[in-house]
Formats: C-alpha cells, structure tokens, sequence
C-alpha cells in the first residue's frame, strides 16, 4: 500500500493516538506532556486531548502526583486477551520446556511480524552463560535461524517485498549480504526442513530452527534452540537439531495441520 493511499483511509485523530502509545511503549516509563509533545512534534493542546481521551479508557495512566503520563491497564488487560488467542504459545510452551530440560539451551518461538522476526515466547538458558533475549522483540529476519525457516515457506513475490524492503544488513562477518546467495541459502531450507544461524546475527552464537505450520498449511512461525558456538557443535547440535525438527512438526500436527 503507497504512502498516498494509506492516508486517504487513516482517520487522523486514531493515527496520532497510537503514535503517541508508541512513544510511551518505547520509554519504558513516564513522560510529562511537554515531553511527549516534544517528541511528536505536536502542539501540546493536540497532546493534551488525545491524552485525556486515552486517559478516560484507561489506555493511559496519568499520575496524581507529578501529572506524568505512562501506559494504561487497560493495555495490560488486552494484551493478555491477545496471548490467549495465540495458540501456538499454549501448544508450543510444553514441547520448549521438554527441550530446555533436555538440553539446557534456549528455546524461543516466533512470528514474522513487519517483516521482521518477533519474538512470541521463550525459555532462557539454564547454562551460567546466557544468551539474552526478551519477548516482544524484534530481529532482523534474514540472519537469524527463526526468521530464515519462516521466510523460506514464504510465496516469492512476499520473499523479495520484504528482503528488498528491508535488505541484507550486515551483522557479523557470516551474515549473508548478497540476494543471490540468500536465494539459494532459503532453497537450501526448504529442502532440509529447518534452518541454521551460524553467528550470522551475533558472534560466537550458533541457532537451529524450525518452521512450525498452520492448520491450512502455511508457515507463520517456528521454533529454535540456541547456544554458544564451542557447545553447539557435532553429536550435540545434530541432536539438538532433530528435537527442534520433531517439535515443530508436532506442533504444526496440534494446530491441526495434516501433510499429505
């Protein structure tokens, strides 16, 4: 959709008042309305109004004390109706927690989002060292495990939107930066069924993954295991390899769908 297109059907008023939840979102905190203004660019009379529309459905919080503002409960609230309808977290979260008890690595689950991989569900490490990582975040889609096993299943026109919309960043020195390659590196995927980040996104991190299908088919998420590169090698990462495999094609068989 152009840019011209998508302004003649937002609603101004709705625009701005999510904008503005994005900007609190991002500060993690609270902002007085000078601030907030500031950081739109907006008059504070503009500010103000939507603030106090947001306010009265409890969707921002003011405080009684310094009249700073911050996200509302009623965000919280809905938040969780949106975790209880993703039901790949309730299907997926037992088969990670078998996983992280076997192995002790970090699984995750994700979606792609934007096109971006975004992070759904995880279970950190139990190792002293950690790789850290959070839900509701966001990673480049074509250097990580997750976001190259979700890509892979995509139809060809949605492969090269996002990849020419987003590029081929580089990230380390293994991050693959070439069309051509990454072309053959998502056919590759496809034909072993899972995908590897071998420190493409970060040094010294290797990651196997896993798309996970939906009832009709389509690939909108998958799940991984990740692990320092000196652990993750031979014997062990095959292993670990196949159970992320098995996982999310049993996954895939509790959202109900059926290979032919």
């Amino acid at each position: 959709m152009n840019e011209k297109k998508k302004s003649d059907t937002h609603i101004q008023s709705l625009a701005r008042s999510l904008k503005l939840l994005e900007v609190l979102a991002v500060e993690r905190g609270d902002l007085s309305l000078t601030e907030i203004a500031n950081r739109l660019g907006w008059p504070k009379s503009t500010v103000h109004g939507i603030l106090s529309t947001l306010r009265d459905f409890r969707y921002v919080d003011q405080s009684p004390y310094n009249g700073r503002y911050r996200l509302g409960i009623r965000l919280f609230e809905l938040g969780h109706v949106v975790a209880r309808n993703w039901d790949v977290r309730e299907i997926a979260l037992p088969l990670m927690q078998k996983i992280n008890r076997q192995f002790g690595e970090m699984i995750q689950l994700a979606t792609e989002d934007d096109g971006e991989v975004f992070y759904i569900e995880k279970i950190d490490s139990t190792h002293i060292i950690r790789i850290v990582s959070e839900i509701g975040a966001r990673l480049p889609i074509h250097c990580s495990a997750l976001g190259k096993a979700i890509l892979a299943y995509q139809p060809p026109a949605d492969i090269q939107r996002i990849l020419s919309r987003k590029g081929l960043t580089t990230m380390t020195r293994n991050t693959i930066v070439d069309l051509e390659k990454m072309e053959i590196e998502l056919a590759r995927i496809r034909i072993q069924g899972y995908a590897v980040d071998d420190q493409e996104i970060m040094e010294g991190l290797r990651c196997v993954a896993a798309p996970i299908r939906d009832a009709n088919g389509d690939v909108r998420y998958a799940i991984s295991a990740s692990g320092l590169v000196d652990r993750f090698t031979g014997e062990y990462f095959e292993t670990v390899k196949k159970e992320i495999v098995k996982s999310a094609v049993d996954i895939s068989r509790q959202m109900g769908f059926r290979s032919q």
